[in-house]
This record gives structure tokens, C-alpha cells and sequence, in this order.
């Protein structure tokens, strides 16, 4: 029964409840509707208002820019305005120029017709006052041209000869000042060590039983080392030694090290003495690179061509008279840059030149010629400036200086190789250096003693005063020095003394 009554109440609650949540559904679709309505009215009419504020924007800003527009508009015109009114001015003032200008040809013209007037006037006075001097003197008028002529020629002549004396004796003082300035500023700036070295061709043994194991079986292991270097080992009788000869010194200081590393390693066979030589070679040729480019960096010399730089790393190893090439090459570079400066000329190709001055002693050739022109080849193939070739061509004279630099370049070699220490010789060619320098200073008649003193470097030559008076005894000393530069080779300058006195001895008893 319950069951009856409840089924029906239930289904008529579920139906009530479903229409029920549709109208309150229906109910917010409509609110949420009439909500978007609102606010699409509400978004329109703020878009509305935008819109005519923009416009009222664009209305000001277009009002401003015409406003702006018209007066630059006539601030230009005004501006134009003015400078037509200056033009007018100018053409007006032109104008009056131009009128008296005119005024004044005019009156400059009236002038020179009366200038030529008065110089036809002149000349005819002068016509007849020479006829009348010509009557009166006897003397044509180109006679006595003639004769003033002469005597002004004369008279210039002795004062231009008065001249030039004071002049050359007054640039000679002051040139040879200056010359010493410069030279004692620059010696003194540049003060290097000494650059003599020994270049060593000796190696120390620990023992003399090391001789024959660097000799080896049947001499394979001396060989070996001397196919491998380029040099000649000799094996003598002194103790603990032996020693290294090479023309080239390259090569020779790569036999040195390699022997010397043999020694220390105690492994010395043909396998291991090729390892050895072939370290040590690409060692020395690449110590040779860094020598040449760091003597480029210090020196501040650009733009070389890379096949100079192996040849001036090699005169590390070269050396003159007991000087370092290399070292002497950057003092003259230096010394060379310096006195340039000094005189106005260029500074970077005098120190060029220096650096490159020796090259040709780096070239290993079996051709013809000096060092110098070996080495300006050499700087000719590579595109060296033809300046910086000929002060190589021409630091000894084997070809004549074409610039300042070459003879700067000249001066400052002199002065590297000629300075105290710098180089050295062996004892039998400094006395026989000293023998022939007597030898030709007594070999002029006249002359009764000479004395080589201070080194070689200066002569003194005693003659006869009888036989020798001032004039002849000037002569000597002249053919004395020519005679010496042309027999002899040395470093620097030779000092020639001559010395003519009278001596009269008296005693009173």
C-alpha cells in the first residue's frame, strides 16, 4: 500500500525537480544575457568616447603643426627678404667699385703717357751727355763698361775668395764639433757591453777512455758524427779534449752540443748519435729563428722579408776579430738610428741598414765577391728598398753611397768595430800590423825613425830637418796616410804624426 502511494509521490518529485532546475537554469541564461548585453553597451560606448577623443587629438596636433608650418613659413621669408635687400646692397656697391676703378685706369693711363714722355726726354739728355763724356775722355762708352766691369769682377772676386776662407774655416770648427757632439751623445747613449766572444770549438772530456768510445768500433761512431754534422773532429794528444773545426759555425756549434749531450747520455752509437744531431739541429735552427725575429722586435724594424730573418739569426754563431755579428749588427743599428735622428735623417732606414749591414756574412757561398755584395744580392732578391741595398753595397766602398743613410751607416760600423774591446786579434798579426805600418812610414825619404803606438792606432814619424822642410814635411804626412789606407786593413783610423823640430845644443864651460 505504502508502496503505491510512494512510487507515484516519487516520480512527480523527480519530474517537479527537473522542471524546477531548468526555470532557475533558464533564469541565469537570461541574467547572463542581459549582464553581456550591458556590458557590450557599456564597452561601445567607452569605444564611442575614444574615438572622439583621438579625433580631438588629431584635430590639435594637425591645428600645431600648421600653426608651426606657417611661422617657420614666414620667418624665411623674412630671411629672404633680408638677403635680397644684401645683395642689392652688394650689387650697389659693385656698382661704385666698378666707376672708380674706371676713374683710376683712366687717370693711370694719363700717367704712363707722361712717364713715356718724360723717359724719351731722359734718354735723349742721356744720349748727349754720353757723346759729350765720350768727346771729352777719349773712351767709348762700351770701353768703359768694359773697364768697370773688370775692376767690379776683380773686387768681387777678392772678397768672395775672402768669404768663402772664413766660411770654411768656420764650418769646418763648427761641423767637426757638432760631428763629436753627435758621436760622444750617441756612443754614450747606446754604452754596450763588450761584444767580443770566443766561439767555443774545444769539448771537455770526463776521461781520455771517452776518446775511444767517441771514436768507436773501427771509427764508425767519429764518422758518423762528422757525416751527420759537417765537420771535422780531430783527436789529438791533449788531455780531456777534443776538438770540433767547421768552416761554417752553425755546424759547428751543432757538433759541439750533440758531443757534449753523447757525453753527458753515455749512449754513444751511430742510431743514437743520428737521434741526437737530428734534436739538436732542429734546436739550433729554431733558437736561429727566435735570434732573428727578437734582433727585428728590439730594434723596431718592420715589414722584413721572412727569408732574412734564418740569415740574421745565424750571425748569433758568426763572429769577427772575436766580435759577435750579430751583436755588432744591432749596435750599429742602434748608434746608426741614433746619429740619423740627430741629423734630421731617417731614423728607421738607418737602423734597416745596420741590422742588414752583415748579412752577406751569414750566406754560405762559393761564388766571387765580398760579404757586402753578397749580402746586397741577397736583400735585392728578397725586395729589399734599393736604399737599404746600396748601404749594404756600400758600407766598405765597394760601391759608391747613394744617400746620407749609407754614409751614417759607415760611420757607425767604424765606430762599433774601432771602440776599445770590441774586437781583438791574434799577437803575430797585431805586431806584424805594427811592423808594417813602421815599414811604410820609413820607406819615404826623409823620414830617420817612426814609432807604431796607442795599439797600432797612431804613427809617429820623426824626419830629417834638413832634408824635410814644412811644405814637403805636409806632403809626407799626406802620402804617408794614402799609402797606409791602401796597403793596409784595419779597424777605425790610423792617427799620422809627423814631427820636423830644430835642435841646437850648446854647453858653456
Amino acid at each position: 500500500m505504502i508502496l503505491q502511494y510512494a512510487l507515484p509521490s516519487l516520480f512527480i518529485g523527480i519530474v517537479g525537480g527537473y522542471f524546477l532546475r531548468r526555470y532557475i537554469v533558464n533564469l541565469k541564461v537570461a541574467s547572463a544575457k542581459e549582464t553581456a548585453g550591458n556590458i557590450l553597451k557599456e564597452a561601445q560606448k567607452e569605444a564611442e568616447a575614444k574615438k572622439r577623443e583621438a579625433i580631438l587629438e588629431t584635430k590639435d596636433q594637425l591645428f600645431k603643426e600648421r600653426s608651426n608650418f606657417e611661422s617657420e613659413t614666414r620667418e624665411r621669408r623674412a630671411e629672404l627678404q633680408r638677403l635680397e635687400k644684401r645683395l642689392l646692397q652688394k650689387e650697389e656697391n659693385l656698382d661704385k667699385r666698378v666707376d672708380v676703378l674706371d676713374k683710376k685706369e683712366k687717370l693711370i693711363t694719363n700717367r704712363e703717357r707722361m712717364v713715356d714722355a718724360k723717359e724719351s726726354e731722359l734718354k735723349k739728355d742721356q744720349e748727349e751727355i754720353r757723346k759729350e763724356l765720350e768727346r771729352i775722355s777719349g773712351l767709348t762708352a762700351e770701353e768703359v763698361k768694359n773697364m768697370l766691369i773688370k775692376s767690379l769682377e776683380e773686387e768681387s772676386r777678392r772678397d768672395a775668395q775672402i768669404t768663402i776662407n772664413l766660411i770654411e774655416t768656420e764650418a769646418k770648427v763648427t761641423s767637426e764639433k757638432k760631428a763629436r757632439d753627435i758621436l760622444a751623445y750617441t756612443i754614450q747613449k747606446v754604452a754596450s757591453d763588450i761584444t767580443s766572444e770566443i766561439t767555443v770549438t774545444s769539448v771537455s772530456l770526463p776521461n781520455d777512455e771517452m776518446k775511444g768510445r767517441i771514436i768507436g768500433r773501427e771509427g764508425r761512431n767519429i764518422r758518423a758524427l762528422e757525416t751527420l754534422t759537417g765537420v771535422d773532429i780531430i783527436i789529438d794528444d791533449t788531455p780531456e779534449a777534443v776538438v770540433i773545426s767547421s768552416f761554417d759555425p752553425v755546424r759547428r756549434e751543432i757538433a759541439r752540443v750533440s758531443m757534449e749531450r753523447l757525453i753527458v747520455d753515455g749512449r754513444i752509437h751511430p742510431a743514437r748519435i743520428e737521434e741526437v744531431t737530428s734534436k739538436v739541429t732542429k734546436e739550433i735552427n729554431q733558437l736561429i729563428l727566435e735570434e732573428g725575429e727578437k734582433a727585428a722586435f728590439d730594434l723596431s724594424v718592420q715589414g722584413l722579408a721572412p727569408e732574412l730573418i734564418p740569415y740574421i739569426g745565424r750571425l748569433h754563431f758568426r763572429t769577427s776579430y772575436g766580435q759577435n755579428i750579430l751583436a755588432h749588427s744591432r749596435e750599429v743599428a742602434n748608434l746608426s738610428g741614433m746619429i740619423a735622428a740627430e741629423i734630421g735623417a731617417d731614423s728607421d732606414l738607418g737602423k734597416r741598414g745596420g741590422l742588414l749591414h752583415d748579412i752577406g756574412k751569414a750566406v754560405i757561398t762559393e761564388g766571387e765577391g765580398g760579404h757586402a755584395i753578397i749580402g746586397a744580392e741577397l736583400a735585392r732578391k728578397v725586395g729589399e728598398r734599393p736604399e737599404v741595398v746600396n748601404i749594404i753595397e756600400s758600407h766598405h766602398n765597394d760601391r759608391e753611397p747613394l744617400s746620407v743613410e749609407a754614409v751614417i751607416i759607415q760611420a757607425a760600423d767604424a765606430i762599433s768595430a774601432s771602440r776599445p774591446g770590441a774586437r781583438r786579434e791574434s799577437m803575430d798579426a797585431y805586431i806584424k800590423r805594427l811592423e808594417s805600418l813602421e815599414n811604410i812610414a820609413e820607406s819615404f825619404e826623409g823620414v830617420e825613425k817612426s814609432f807604431a803606438i796607442q795599439a797600432g792606432r797612431e804613427i809617429r814619424v820623426i824626419v830629417n830637418n834638413d832634408r824635410v822642410d814644412d811644405e814637403v814635411a805636409k806632403n809626407v804626412a799626406r802620402e804617408i796616410a794614402k799609402r797606409i789606407e791602401k796597403e793596409l786593413k784595419y779597424p777605425g783610423r790610423i792617427k799620422v804624426t809627423l814631427i820636423r823640430e830644430t835642435r841646437i845644443v850648446e854647453y858653456a864651460r
